[in-house]
């Protein structure tokens, strides 16, 4: 039997690399790509990111240091 063609996904994500000034880096970070719309495009997953990691610090108890650079990683 032959499979039914499927829809398309439309990407609900977009996916970050963050480095810390630390030196620490982290990969595929997800940004919602409703946080991206406007002028500002990938300037506004900075501050995006940076809650993430207050919510994180505040469940582990483990702070991160503040970030250096966001850049957008490549698709998988």
């Amino acid at each position: 039997m032959a499979k039914r063609p499927g829809t398309r996904r439309v990407e609900e994500f977009v996916f970050f690399n963050v480095m810390y000034e630390d030196g620490t880096q982290t990969s595929n970070r997800k940004v919602p790509c409703a946080e991206l719309d406007g002028l500002e495009g990938d300037a506004r997953a900075q501050p995006f990111i940076e809650e993430q990691d207050r919510k994180i610090a505040e469940m582990s108890g483990k702070p991160r240091g503040p970030i250096k650079s966001v850049s957008r990683a490549g698709r998988r």
